[in-house]
């Protein structure tokens, strides 16, 4: 088997638009939920807890400064993350695909 290397140069500049989906999911379920298990754990120091961060309940709903809302949370933020890496992937072998290599 012998590729040319134009079939190289083609096959090593396309990206795997799922696993960009997937990598940004997690970074950003991840994200959110350790920085939502992190202000549980520190606990309130004489206020209430995560008044920024529950703000997120009017774009998520359901979730809430808790365990089960960081729970939610992992699975919006995965969604969302999953879109937009998989069209950063999607968007970016379409235009690779028009340069000559």
């Amino acid at each position: 088997m012998n590729y040319s290397e134009k079939d190289l140069r083609r096959a090593v500049s396309r990206l795997n638009a799922r696993a960009w989906g997937v990598a940004g999911g997690l970074v950003l379920g991840l994200g959110l939920f350790g920085a939502t298990n992190i202000l549980i754990l520190q606990g309130a120091q004489g206020g209430p807890v995560g008044p920024t961060l529950s703000q997120l309940r009017y774009f998520l709903p359901g979730y809430s400064v808790s365990f089960v809302g960081s729970l939610i949370g992992f699975v919006y933020c995965f969604v969302i993350g999953y879109v937009i890496g998989r069209a950063v992937g999607t968007v970016y072998n379409r235009l690779v695909s028009g340069f000559p290599t």
